[in-house]
């Protein structure tokens, strides 16, 4: 193959040498593919990270923190495809061998639910996966607990109160507590008994 295009080349005139060498840059630059562009969600953000390949090829990249890219490659392709984890994948035709401007939207993937089945009343409380796994809690939980970390400390105190209880109108007004009206100012309600009490220590 090299000693033909030797002897080719010895015998072609400056023209037809001319013509040879346009037809091997010519051939040569049909067969690159090179692409290039953002990709948008939905919103006109760029997507990084998004996956973009030739169909049928091992040869693709991913978008920067921006949503662009540029691919490029020797063989010929017609389309090449854009996929992200929650989108819908794109194809997308090209229309030359050479697109560097282009602007591509992704679709938000619709989630598929299957069908949820609500029981109303009491359920059967046998072979409940949830109530085995929460009795295997409850068992474990002395030898599981955070007592068995040496991270894990705390300082424990006990607290003791004194109170003032059944605080009315003639008590804040008794010549006992003259002068120290304000005392009353930190009485408090109980949220059992619902009556007034003051802590005294």
């Amino acid at each position: 193959m090299i000693d033909f295009f030797k002897y080719a080349f010895a015998k072609a005139s400056s023209s037809q040498l001319m013509v040879i060498i346009m037809f091997l840059v010519s051939t040569t630059i049909t067969a690159q593919t090179k692409v290039g562009g953002v990709v948008y969600d939905e919103f006109g953000d760029g997507v990084p990270f998004a996956n973009v390949f030739f169909p049928g090829s091992s040869e693709g990249t991913i978008t920067n923190d921006n949503g662009r890219f540029y691919l490029q490659s020797d063989n010929n392709y017609d389309t090449i495809q854009i996929s992200f984890i929650g989108y819908e994948t794109l194809t997308y035709t090209l229309e030359s061998r050479v697109n560097l401007e282009l602007n591509l939207t992704l679709k938000t993937e619709a989630a598929a639910l299957d069908a949820v089945v609500i029981y109303t009343g009491k359920t059967s409380k046998k072979n409940n996966p949830a109530l085995d796994i929460l009795r295997k809690v409850w068992e474990n939980r002395r030898k599981n607990g955070l007592s068995q970390f040496k991270q894990y400390q705390y300082d424990k105190y006990e607290k003791l109160e004194f109170d003032m209880n059944t605080i009315d109108s003639q008590m804040v007004n008794s010549k006992l507590f003259r002068g120290m009206e304000f005392i009353f100012d930190y009485a408090d309600t109980s949220n059992v008994t619902g009556k007034t009490y003051l802590p005294i220590y």
